[in-house]
């Protein structure tokens, strides 16, 4: 008997498609498949519930992410510009409560 060829996650494709489209998808369902960590409790327990929605299995902690794998490139720079935003609109609010108090004081001393 021969011995069958392995073909992983493109077994249902055959020869169809194209060998570039093949590969794209095979790089899909294996990122797809994988254990991934739960960003909540350290586990590597997530599993994709539905398209852009994932689940802890551990933890039951669910969170949005990509399509494919739970967190984005695009997400992971949103996360960090937030938390830039955050601290930028704090610094910039310090200076100004500083200098109002300054004022006050100085028209306080005049009168």
């Amino acid at each position: 008997m021969p011995k069958t060829k392995k073909v992983g996650p493109t077994r249902g494709l055959g020869a169809r498609y194209g060998s570039t489209v093949r590969k794209r998808y095979v790089k899909i369902v294996t990122e797809l498949k994988k254990p991934h960590r739960c960003p909540q409790c350290g586990f590597v327990r997530v599993k994709r519930q539905s398209v852009g929605v994932w689940v802890c299995g551990k933890c039951r902690f669910t969170f949005a992410g990509g399509a494919y794998i739970p967190s984005t490139k695009l997400g992971v720079i949103a996360k960090r510009a937030a938390k830039g935003s955050a601290m930028e609109t704090v610094e910039k609010q310090v200076p100004v409560a500083e200098a109002e108090t300054t004022e006050t004081s100085t028209e306080e001393t005049t009168e």
